[in-house]
């Protein structure tokens, strides 16, 4: 009886593989073409998530912003819009914070809320904030050089609602004591404060 090594065996079956492996239907040509062609990029659909609202964070919440150019300054939280930014109101006759938009994570929530019930934040979107497209024409040296930066004013429309909303919003917080002036202060932290210790 002779013996089939190990060897022999492994080779068997690597022979066997490629007899019932299928074979390719189409060749790799063999020349390329002279000039490149540009195939579709297969990109899987990405679903949008929206951003899931701290729970300590509800409509009426007073936030102390962390970051941005009104870093340190107290706002009401009035809703959570589409984008996930959260939209903030000063009033800007309080502290000078118009109304805006900032990220969660650049907040903090505090204890103190008032009722804003009474305001009407419905036109405020994200369509609402964005900024007109720049003119990207290109301009000769004369040009450039001679162009004055002129003093950007603001639409009558985005002053006018901002005054609507301190008028909605003052009665509020006229209504708590003390809290147009803790609205109006400035949050800061002097050395040897622990904010991870504080309750807000």
């Amino acid at each position: 009886m002779v013996k089939v090594t190990s060897a022999e065996q492994a080779l068997k079956g690597v022979l066997s593989k490629a007899q019932t492996a299928p074979k390719k239907k189409t060749k790799t040509p063999a020349f390329y073409p002279a000039d490149d062609v540009k195939f579709p990029l297969k990109r899987a659909a990405v679903a949008h998530n929206p951003t899931k609202l701290k729970k300590n964070i509800t409509p009426g919440t007073i936030l102390i912003l962390l970051a941005g150019h009104f870093k340190g300054k107290r706002v009401v939280f009035l809703r959570q819009l589409p984008s996930g930014l959260l939209l903030v109101c000063g009033p800007y006759g309080v502290n000078g914070v118009p109304i805006k938009r900032v990220n969660q994570c650049y907040t903090i929530a505090t204890s103190q809320k008032i009722d804003v019930g009474a305001v009407d934040s419905k036109k405020f979107d994200d369509a609402y904030f964005k900024k007109p497209a720049k003119d990207r024409t290109k301009k000769s040296e004369e040009d450039f050089f001679d162009e004055k930066q002129e003093k950007k004013e603001l639409p009558a429309s985005y002053v006018a609602d901002n005054k609507a909303l301190d008028a909605a919003l003052s009665p509020a917080i006229d209504a708590v004591p003390h809290l147009k002036g803790y609205m109006a202060t400035k949050f800061t932290l002097r050395s040897g404060d622990k904010p991870h210790e504080m309750k807000f």
